[in-house]
C-alpha cells in the first residue's frame, strides 16, 4: 500500500509542477517578447530622429512642427543673376534688406566686381551702416546663415557718440559666390 500511496503522491505533484514550469516559461517568453518590441520602438524613434536631422542638415526640406526660424534656409547657395552686375545688385539687396529688417540704416554701398583671378566668381561689396548694438549680432547671423551663402570679409565697428538713441556705425565688407551665366 505504501508503494501505491507514494506513486499516487508523485503523480499528483507531477502535473502541478509541470503546469508551474509551463507558466513560468510562458511568462518569461512574454517578458522577452515585450522587451524586444519596446527595443524596436525605441530604435525606430532613434532612426526617425536621425533621419529628420539628416534632412535638416542636407536642406532638403524644413522640419515639420519646428519654429519658422529653425528650418534650414531655402534657396540657392550662389548669388543669382544672369550677369555679374545683376548678381551684385542681388548682393546689395540682400545686405541692405538684412540691415533694415533689424532696424538699421544703410548709409552707402559700393560694389566690387571681380577683377583678380584669385577671387574669380566672387562678388564683393562694402556697406556703411548704422545699427543698434543688440541688433548687430542678429544682422551678422542673418547674413551668414541665410541663402545665398555670404561671407563677412571685414567688419569695422565705430562706437556711437554719447547720448541715447545713437547707433553703432559699421563698415561691412561682404562677398558671395556667383556661378556665372547659365
Amino acid at each position: 500500500m505504501k508503494a501505491l500511496f507514494s506513486l499516487g503522491a508523485s503523480t499528483i505533484w507531477s502535473p502541478l509542477s509541470a503546469v508551474a514550469i509551463y507558466l513560468a516559461i510562458v511568462v518569461a517568453m512574454l517578458f522577452v517578447m515585450v522587451s524586444s518590441v519596446a527595443g524596436m520602438i525605441d530604435r525606430r524613434s532613434d532612426v526617425a530622429a536621425a533621419s529628420a536631422t539628416l534632412e535638416r542638415l542636407e536642406g532638403s526640406r524644413p522640419v515639420i512642427g519646428s519654429a519658422p526660424g529653425d528650418a534650414m534656409p531655402l534657396g540657392s547657395p550662389y548669388l543669382e543673376g544672369a550677369t555679374v552686375t545683376i548678381a551684385g545688385a542681388t548682393l546689395l539687396q540682400r545686405v541692405a534688406g538684412s540691415v533694415m529688417s533689424f532696424g538699421g540704416n544703410v548709409l552707402s554701398t559700393q560694389l566690387d566686381v571681380p577683377s583678380s583671378p584669385g577671387r574669380s566668381g566672387f562678388v564683393s561689396m562694402i556697406a556703411n551702416c548704422e545699427v543698434d548694438q543688440p541688433q548687430l549680432q542678429q544682422v551678422l547671423y542673418d547674413l551668414e546663415a541665410g541663402m545665398p551663402f555670404l561671407f563677412i570679409d571685414q567688419l569695422v565697428v565705430q562706437a556711437p557718440a554719447a547720448g541715447p538713441g545713437n547707433k553703432l556705425r559699421i563698415r561691412l565688407a561682404v562677398s558671395g559666390q556667383w556661378r556665372g551665366a547659365k
